[in-house]
């Protein structure tokens, strides 16, 4: 006998709200009436579910509310648990027609019974304001053709005056449309200003601006979704990506924190957050999602950061995105009356100038003018326009604690999925073959392809196909992100230049005004956070029309039409990073100080606002000094530019730049550069803690260890690499929540493969996916341990990675554990058992493994005489499964651990594993959270009676009844229940 799988078990009553969802809302929604939702509501009201003010902020006026108020009202009764979704769930059984019921699913039948618990329910009490309550709904039935005498009856007693029954006798039929004329009014007036809103935020978010204006991508033409997941709290208290789809941003999953508001959208520099957030708006605009908020209002913090002037929230939300051209007080208290319909989003939180901290002050007028960060950290927490859901988008390290905490949710974008890349070169090529030799020469070149990982590297490398293929030998094609970004700029000189006439050798010399032009404004900008420019700042700097014209710089309209001056931003916060690298690298007389004030740790940087407002003080207004001291504060872009410095002084960059610097310059530049890594690197190894008496010695990476990595790689000198590694002296290495994809791994790898000896290396909760785990196997000879749980890694890479790991003596221990492992990959992880005979932990836990994949893994087990760790919790192995299992073990000499943790075992399946625990060398045994009953168990009690070598069995969760429980811990110790 076999128990269910894990779907077919009963689905508690806020389960089935949350998958029915859609199904529930046509159903309540499909006649256009609100007499269904209303009928609902009432009954709500009537069992206690809902209180007075729930009912008045769900039942809007107007048809255009009808779907938003029924999409509130499933949020607001999830969020008050599984009984208060049991009464909603009767509710709509009882109002649905029965057409209207099919295909949903209303629970067990638990609140069948409701006309007994409403009269216990009036037992409680006889007050008449409570009677009103619970008998609404047959109150509302009988009075509805009887309105006017039950108001002459209430007038003649005195209990409502004239102004309440005119209040009540309205042209409608039903209690939620007694609304005021005034009301109506400004429903219409909002559906006015809805409009505009539509076609200016379509007009904003349908074009992507390239080549500095010149030309635009259509964002339908161009589209492609990045990877998106949150993480949730699992009852272990363990982090869970899941993934989810656009829409999901601003929906109910992931939800971690129900009394906030903003969702934040992290990712790193050029994963697409904003493109993601202009889709968002689009799609919006167009009425094709996220159509439960009436008004949606996107800003730009890089915009919000040039503004200052003090704002009212008013002045926010009119000045800087859709201006109403009549009835504006109305529609502002609408706003404010009605926060669950509207929708913020602020894209770039990272770019502004200020920090957000506990110290901020609080803000809940919305109309008295503030600061912007102040306005700005107010809506976000919540203090001013609660209820309003907010959208943020920022890079990951950027968002401290003071704001964290406000958080209702966090989504990761991972930029691309392998198959997300191939779409995108090909929708970006109209000629099919010029597409596909792109991607055979990222085919054949691994370490481009985990760059194209990040959309900006893949828009640049499909943008400079001619030059990309151009390259020839492995030796010439972009191995880093400096590679990407020089060739980007060769392409933008040739095309301004004449596409028909091919740079010469010293092409970067050529140029080297416009590059030393753009990259002190550049440098200043990142300076001082700043991302926009006016046109006086360009020409403070030198910047030319000419230089203008090269392409990378874009007109910013908004700004430009909003201050009544021409302002510019670079295409790419990536790209102003790269000509700030450019500017230290070629400019022969910069400050030597300011190569090692770059690479300085974060840790060692003076913490705003405090510090800075005390130093400020004590410089007594020193420019440069101040200078400086901003950029030792903590900017992210100051170590893009950092790893930028590290590629260009790069020795295969040297023959590009020697006409335009010296080499004794170049030298010494490279020279700090080296300097400042080892110094870096010195500090992690410095902080490694003596490890406790028989334990391994371990370092768990600080935040800028994997940034150090990088520009190591960057500079592509294998001697920096064994340098580095020579000092680092443990044996587990810790990187997880490391924000480590492709690209990090491409570094790892070819830094951590000079190791001296070989190291657990520990990636859990990254993004690395597949081509992160392709990047990653040129130190898997270093590595006797890899542990990637949470990492998105499916079937298709396990055989690469089992054919290497085959090859690599040291290569004992994976760990697999959450990923999206199916059947197809058991055959492979089989091969691996069988070959190598020294293999001692294999751990694939919460994946998707049936009783045909562990039937494919029995083969292996069988001839492998090496395993002495092997974990399967979570899967869906079942009585077969487990059968195969202990068939293939049950004579081994070395397993001293097994887990088969909530797989569907039944009785059959322990009586399986008896032969198992009464031959084999196993200790632990885990059987918690499955379907074993009394019988199950005293099989395994008689094999315990023939093995003293098993410690403990863990059987938590099982069929067994407490006395049941009792009395089998009495007769064996060793199981725990």
């Amino acid at each position: 006998m076999s128990c269910p799988g894990r779907a077919g078990l009963f689905m508690t009553a806020q389960q089935l709200i949350l998958r029915q969802r859609a199904k529930l809302l046509s159903a309540l929604c499909c006649s256009g009436s609100s007499e269904g939702l209303e009928s609902v509501l009432d009954l709500l009201l009537a069992w206690g579910v809902l209180v007075w003010e729930d009912y008045q902020s769900i039942l809007l006026p107007g048809s255009w509310a009808l779907r938003a108020s029924t999409r509130e009202l499933l949020d607001l009764v999830y969020a008050k648990g599984d009984e208060a979704c049991g009464l909603l769930l009767a509710a709509f059984k009882q109002v649905l027609p029965d057409a209207q019921k099919a295909g949903i699913n209303f629970g067990n039948g638990c609140f069948a019974d409701l006309e007994d618990t409403m009269e216990d329910k009036k037992e409680l009490s006889s007050k008449a304001i409570q009677t009103l309550q619970s008998d609404r709904p047959s109150l509302i039935r009988k009075l509805r053709d009887s309105i006017e005498g039950a108001l002459e009856v209430l007038l003649d007693a005195g209990s409502f005056t004239p102004l309440d029954c005119d209040a009540v006798q309205l042209p409608v039929y039903t209690p939620s449309q007694q609304v005021t004329n005034c009301t109506k009014t400004t429903d219409n007036e909002c559906l006015w200003y809805q409009k505009k809103l539509q076609s200016s935020v379509s007009a904003q978010s349908h074009f992507l601006s390239t080549n500095g204006g010149t030309s635009s991508l259509s964002l339908d033409d161009i589209y492609i979704d990045g990877q998106l997941e949150l993480v949730q709290v699992s009852s272990e208290s363990q982090p869970q990506c899941r993934a989810m789809g656009l829409e999901d941003v601003v929906g109910l999953l992931g939800t971690l924190n129900q009394e906030a508001d903003t969702v934040l959208i992290s990712g790193e520099a050029g994963s697409g957050k904003s493109t993601l957030l202009q889709r968002l708006h689009l799609l919006w605009a167009r009425g094709a999602a996220i159509r439960e908020f009436l008004l949606l209002f996107p800003f730009s913090c890089r915009r919000l950061s040039s503004e200052q002037r003090e704002l009212s929230l008013r002045e926010l939300l009119f000045l800087h995105c859709c201006w109403p051209d009549r009835d504006q007080d109305q529609l502002f208290q609408f706003i404010l009356d009605n926060p669950h319909l509207i929708l913020f989003t602020f894209d770039g939180l990272d770019e502004l100038k200020q920090c957000f901290s506990d110290s901020e002050q609080r803000h809940c007028c919305p109309t008295r003018c503030v600061p912007i960060p102040t306005l700005i950290f107010n809506l976000l927490q919540g203090s001013l326009m609660k209820g309003v859901k907010k959208v943020v988008t920022s890079r990951p390290d950027v968002v401290g604690p003071a704001l964290r905490r406000y958080l209702r949710k966090e989504v990761l974008l991972k930029g691309f999925s392998p198959n997300g890349i191939k779409c995108f070169v090909r929708k970006h090529h109209c000629d099919p073959n010029v597409a596909n030799r792109v991607l055979d020469s990222l085919q054949n070149n691994t370490a481009l392809k985990g760059l194209c990982h990040i959309p900006v590297f893949c828009w640049i490398v499909s943008k400079c196909y001619k030059e990309l293929l151009g390259c020839g030998d492995r030796e010439g094609c972009p191995q880093t992100i400096t590679d990407v970004y020089l060739m980007m700029l060769q392409h933008f000189f040739q095309c301004r230049d004449s596409p028909r006439k091919s740079l010469g050798i010293g092409w970067l010399h050529e140029y080297k005004d416009t590059a030393l032009h753009l990259g002190q404004l550049a440098m200043e900008g990142i300076k001082d956070s700043c991302y926009t420019f006016p046109g006086t700042e360009l020409q403070k700097f030198g910047v030319t029309e000419e230089d203008i014209g090269m392409g990378f710089l874009i007109h910013s309209k908004h700004l430009s039409s909003f201050h009544n001056c021409i302002h510019y931003e670079f295409l790419h916060v990536t790209m102003q990073c790269f000509f700030a690298a450019l500017y230290i690298v070629l400019n022969n007389n910069l400050n030597r100080s300011t190569i090692p004030k770059i690479f300085q740790p974060k840790d060692r940087q003076l913490q705003p606002p405090l510090h800075r407002a005390c130093l400020r003080h004590c410089l007594n207004g020193q420019e440069e000094a101040l200078k400086e001291l901003a950029m030792a504060s903590e900017n992210p872009n100051i170590q893009i530019t950092a790893t930028f410095v590290s590629g260009l002084l790069s020795h295969r960059h040297r023959s590009l730049l020697l006409p335009s610097c010296p080499g004794p310059t170049l030298d010494r530049k490279s020279k700090q550069v080296v300097k400042s890594l080892s110094k870096g690197m010195h500090k992690h190894f410095k902080s490694i803690p003596q490890p406790v008496e028989e334990e391994k010695k371990s370092m768990h990476a600080m935040p800028d260890f994997v940034w150090l990595i990088k520009c190591i790689y960057e500079m592509q000198d294998s001697s920096i690499a064994k340098d580095t590694m020579a000092k680092l002296e443990v044996e587990h290495l810790k990187l997880t929540y490391c924000n480590i994809g492709p690209v990090e791994c491409t570094a790892l790898a070819y830094v951590l493969q000079h190791l001296r000896n070989p190291v657990g290396l520990q990636l859990d909760y990254n993004s690395m996916g597949d081509v992160g785990v392709e990047q990653l196997l040129p130190c898997l000879h270093v590595c006797h341990s890899l542990y990637l749980r949470n990492n998105n890694i499916s079937d298709e890479v396990i055989g690469t990675l089992v054919e290497k790991g085959i090859q690599c003596e040291s290569f004992q221990k994976i760990a697999l554990f959450n990923n999206k492992l199916t059947d197809a990959c058991t055959h492979h992880l089989a091969h691996l058992l069988k070959m190598k005979q020294n293999f001692r932990s294999l751990r694939l836990g919460n994946n998707y493994i049936t009783a045909e994949g562990a039937e494919q893994l029995a083969e292996g087990l069988r001839l492998n005489i090496s395993l002495q760790f092997l974990g399967l919790w979570g899967n869906m192995i079942g009585d077969r499964g487990t059968k195969a299992i202990a068939n293939a073990l049950k004579n081994s000499q070395t397993l001293v651990w097994l887990s088969l943790v909530d797989n569907g075992v039944s009785s059959e399946g322990a009586c399986a594993l008896a032969p198992l625990i009464k031959n084999s060398t196993l200790e632990e045994l885990w059987l918690t959270q499955n379907c074993i009953t009394r019988a199950g168990v005293e099989f395994i009690i008689q094999a315990l009676k023939s093995n003293t070598s098993v410690k403990a069995v863990w059987l938590r969760g099982n069929e067994l009844s407490p006395e049941e429980i009792e009395d089998l811990a009495q007769q064996e110790p060793r199981l725990i229940f």
